[in-house]
């Protein structure tokens, strides 16, 4: 398995990841014009976000957006983990880890880097034992939004 950066290539796979991840968890249909043009939007700034796919024999199984939070407290960024998707025929065989553990060495060896942050669905159990297993705590904070 290879965990890189994504490419434009690999935006279909990650297009067909998160119009299955809103079905899975929240049986959300997304408009699929709007998935294309968000994904689309990544790739050609970069200042909105950084994809990761994890690849097994040539084919994209995993993937994984990081997005940028700026610390005052830190003086510098905490990287946001979101849109997370492993294809189900390939869950239970430690992708997520393996992305995770990638953005993770990223953080540790960049100065300017200050930590990892995701948010999980409160009925995503097996999500929290994994996230927890990797060594991170919920302890802190809660999170609240507004969506239009």
């Amino acid at each position: 398995m290879i965990i890189r950066q994504a490419i434009a290539s690999d935006a279909a796979s990650i297009v067909e990841f998160q119009l299955a991840m809103a079905w899975e968890t929240e049986q959300l249909q997304l408009n699929e014009p709007t998935v294309i043009k968000g994904v689309a939007a990544v790739f050609e700034d970069p200042s909105k976000g950084i994809y990761y796919v994890a690849v097994t024999d040539g084919k994209v199984v995993g993937s994984l957006l990081t997005t940028f939070e700026w610390s005052d407290w830190r003086n510098g960024t905490v990287l946001w983990i979101q849109s997370v998707y492993v294809r189900p025929e390939f869950r239970k065989r430690s992708i997520f880890s393996r992305l995770y553990k990638h953005i993770q060495g990223m953080v540790a060896s960049n100065p300017n880097l200050r930590g990892i942050r995701l948010y999980a669905d409160k009925t995503n159990t097996s999500a929290h034992g994994v996230y927890e297993h990797l060594g991170m705590t919920a302890e802190h904070y809660q999170m609240y939004e507004w969506m239009k």
